[in-house]
């Protein structure tokens, strides 16, 4: 089945377009950590400091004494201009396209940005975002990705928000040689089918998600199943992994109808009723955003989940909850992003931080922003180097902190173990909010070693 990519709107916010192709750095008038390495100054002549001979130098050696000083002042401010560069970080995402979580998204990484850059940098050197916007389209990625590496420069890639636009950056990545850091796109394919060497990935994947839906779904009575999800790589892979899971633990559980809506563009009316006609007991959902919106209306209008169960990847998040208010549909199983009532340290500290900058409550892109700059930070002071290989093996089991806790890059397959919290829709004051919820960290919701080895590349 082809993916069909997503299509940004006509007339993006003014605001995008003048940020989204901005190169972002962090404050110019901090200086280093006092720990990073320095370069010493050229060391003067020694010949003022010793006793002159009787003889005065030949020409022969007057020229290589001039060229050796010449080398030894040039050579430092070389290396220091070199040291002192900041490290450049190509970002790419569909800041037009998908902009309700691609925009908190962006406050999260310069959050991050801006203190990772107060605190010294990292090796020594600023860091500096240059971002560009993908439109939600991969022909876009393949080109602005291309365009960062060969004329910016950069010294890695990140970002991305859709599964098939992140696929695209990931190849891309794999045929310059340098690293990719996938922030959002969740498809298990950029890790295990078409993973390589150089891509990592922060967010819990289809696979990771479907596990922890699963654990709650299987619980259900409910035998006969129907899914909805958009018909592009995200969507196909949450629904396979979703239906092999769930029969795994429920044998009895059989799946009687599906629907493909084209991202963005969902005829909602048609779809419920479509979904409704095998008379399910159960239904998967796996659509986000706008199309979310249009379905859940849709589907109160025609009592579609009246004595129905619904198990939903994504709905949790206040990027897809908010737009619901109180035609939110209580008691659905999702995963999501508790902010209101999320109290662990690392949490306040964030959300302290973040509304201190920008006057909002986080978003669950305001989250994974942050987080991707941290883990970036974390690679690169394991690695010690920008040198594209000694990144991929600085990346390979470095940790480092986000909101919802510590997390690490796994060496096997490059998934971060960053989890995801599971629990049920609630109305509060007439807006939609999670209840009941746990959190699950990744690493449970994970596959054998000896399964990934037979997903992922050898050549690695």
């Amino acid at each position: 089945m082809t993916p069909i990519p997503a299509a940004g709107p006509s007339n993006p916010p003014r605001h995008c377009k003048e940020r989204s192709d901005a190169a972002i750095q962090g404050p110019q008038d901090l200086t280093l950590d006092a720990d990073a390495p320095c370069i010493a100054a050229p060391q003067a002549a020694r010949n003022d400091r010793e006793p002159r001979g009787p003889r005065a130098p030949t020409a022969a050696l007057t020229r290589r004494a001039a060229l050796a000083a010449a080398g030894a002042l040039a050579m430092p401010g070389i290396l220091r201009a070199q040291s002192s560069a900041p490290i450049r970080i190509g970002e790419i995402n569909s800041y037009t396209g998908q902009p309700a979580f691609t925009l908190p998204y962006r406050n999260g990484w310069q959050l991050a940005l801006e203190q990772a850059n107060a605190a010294g940098g990292v090796l020594g050197r600023k860091l500096e975002i240059i971002s560009r916007d993908d439109a939600g389209r991969p022909q876009d990625a393949v080109r602005v990705a291309n365009e960062l590496l060969s004329d910016q420069h950069v010294d890695l890639l990140a970002g991305t928000f859709l599964s098939n636009v992140g696929l695209v950056v990931s190849d891309v990545a794999l045929q310059n040689h340098r690293p990719f850091i996938g922030g959002e796109p969740l498809s298990d394919a950029l890790v295990w089918e078409r993973g390589n060497r150089y891509t990592f990935r922060l967010r819990p994947s289809t696979y990771m998600l479907a596990a922890m839906l699963v654990e709650d779904a299987a619980k259900l009575p409910a035998k006969r199943w129907v899914t909805v999800a958009p018909n592009y790589e995200y969507g196909q892979s949450a629904v396979k992994w979703f239906k092999q899971l769930l029969q795994a633990k429920r044998p009895d559980v059989e799946f009687v109808g599906e629907q493909w809506p084209a991202l963005g563009r969902i005829d909602a009316g048609a779809t419920v009723q479509a979904l409704a006609q095998p008379r399910p007991d159960a239904i998967f959902n796996v659509t986000f955003g706008a199309d979310l919106t249009n379905f859940v209306r849709q589907g109160n209008t025609r009592g579609l989940f009246e004595r129905r169960s619904v198990v939903s990847m994504l709905t949790g998040e206040p990027e897809y909850l908010d737009p619901l208010g109180d035609e939110t549909p209580e008691g659905w199983i999702v995963t999501g992003y508790p902010w209101d009532s999320l109290d662990t340290a690392d949490h306040r500290t964030f959300a302290k931080a973040y509304r201190e900058k920008f006057a909002d409550a986080p978003k669950c892109g305001s989250v994974v922003g942050f987080a991707l700059v941290n883990a970036i930070v974390a690679g690169l002071l394991h690695a010690g180097s920008t040198d594209p290989e000694a990144m991929v093996a600085g990346f390979r089991g470095a940790q480092f902190a986000t909101p919802f806790g510590p997390a690490a890059f796994r060496p096997l397959d490059h998934q971060a173990t960053l989890g995801a919290y599971v629990g049920r829709l609630g109305l509060k004051d007439g807006r939609g909010t999670m209840v009941d919820w746990r959190y699950v960290d990744g690493a449970s919701a994970l596959p054998s070693d000896a399964e990934v080895r037979t997903l992922r590349p050898a050549a690695d």
